[in-house]
């Protein structure tokens, strides 16, 4: 019987949601879709990240955000109820410059993500989710 130690998997890369010191970027979930927050979810548990909480519109998103300590990455949607992702970037931007958001975006608001890239959105991530294209935009804005 062959052992995992008999055969080392030359393959084998760190999961992308581990920080050097060896523990989990923590991210805060904002969309008003569950399937949406379930997706982004499974993906970043998948490459050892911590979802620290999810939300289900912007005024949730940017309350939990003030309580929650040491919010690594925000992914917001755009277009939500209560309070729209536009102006709880906004919020979250005036409560902390350095807060580092993703905007999630469906197709045809190229405007309005420009206009969040501009107020200080570090990326975007177009619906439908694509799993490679949301880790490569999350760790680029984590290296930053």
């Amino acid at each position: 019987m062959i052992a995992k130690t008999d055969m080392p998997n030359i393959n084998e890369k760190a999961a992308e949601g581990i920080k050097p010191e060896g523990v989990p970027y923590r991210v805060l979930v904002v969309d008003d879709s569950m399937f949406i927050a379930k997706q982004l979810g499974q993906i970043f548990t998948s490459e050892g990240f911590e979802v620290a909480d999810t939300a289900a519109d912007g005024a949730q998103g940017v309350e939990k955000y003030k309580a929650l300590p040491n919010i690594d990455l925000v992914t917001l949607d755009i277009t939500m109820p209560v309070m729209d992702g536009v102006s709880a970037l906004e919020k979250i931007l005036e409560y902390d410059k350095q807060a580092k958001i993703i905007m999630v975006s469906a197709l045809g608001k190229e405007d309005v993500v420009k206009k969040c890239l501009l107020m200080g959105a570090k990326s975007y991530i177009v619906k439908p989710l694509d799993r490679k294209k949301v880790l490569e935009r999350v760790v680029s804005v984590l290296k930053q």
